[in-house]
């Protein structure tokens, strides 16, 4: 079991995706994000877009973009495999700068993967040509602003691997 020190802070994710500007949360939320997810949803300035399955929220994304906002996606990393295509033809295709915030479901430092879908994820990333930073511990959060960063720069997707729980 993971100690408190060990897991991110909600309210300084909360604080980093306000410092982006962020509009809205494309998300399908999970038991591991809970606690962000009851921060988020009272949080005034952000909007929270709950989805069915993965792959809608990137057409979701791109058409808040396309409209003038600043979407964050918040998926799972089996729901990042499940929105493969989306991914593709929307964001690498077309352009779309898009920050993805994945939960790295099965991770740990040791690469001794708990759940086959960590085993895949960044192969799979590595595959699709999509740059990705891992996000361990509350001081690596600012990955997030340097994704938004590169992302728009290069009008890319980024990845964000969440590698721990939300305290």
């Amino acid at each position: 079991m993971k100690t408190k020190e060990q897991n991110l802070n909600p309210k300084i994710l909360q604080n980093e995706l306000h410092k982006n500007k962020v509009s809205h949360v494309i998300w399908l939320p999970d038991t591991e994000t809970s606690f962000l997810y009851k921060i988020i949803e009272q949080d005034p300035q952000i909007d929270i877009i709950p989805i069915c399955r993965e792959g809608e929220s990137m057409p979701i994304a791109a058409g808040l973009w396309i409209g003038g906002k600043k979407p964050i996606i918040m998926i799972q990393n089996t729901g990042m495999f499940e929105s493969g295509d989306s991914i593709r033809g929307m964001c690498v295709d077309l352009k779309i700068p898009m920050v993805i915030l994945v939960g790295y479901r099965g991770w740990n430092e040791s690469k001794k993967f708990t759940d086959s879908a960590a085993r895949y994820t960044e192969p799979i990333l590595q595959a699709w040509g999509i740059k990705y930073f891992t996000i361990s511990n509350n001081s690596q959060i600012s990955l997030i602003s340097k994704a938004f960063e590169e992302s728009y720069e290069n009008n890319l997707p980024i990845v964000c691997l969440i590698a721990t729980e939300y305290e």
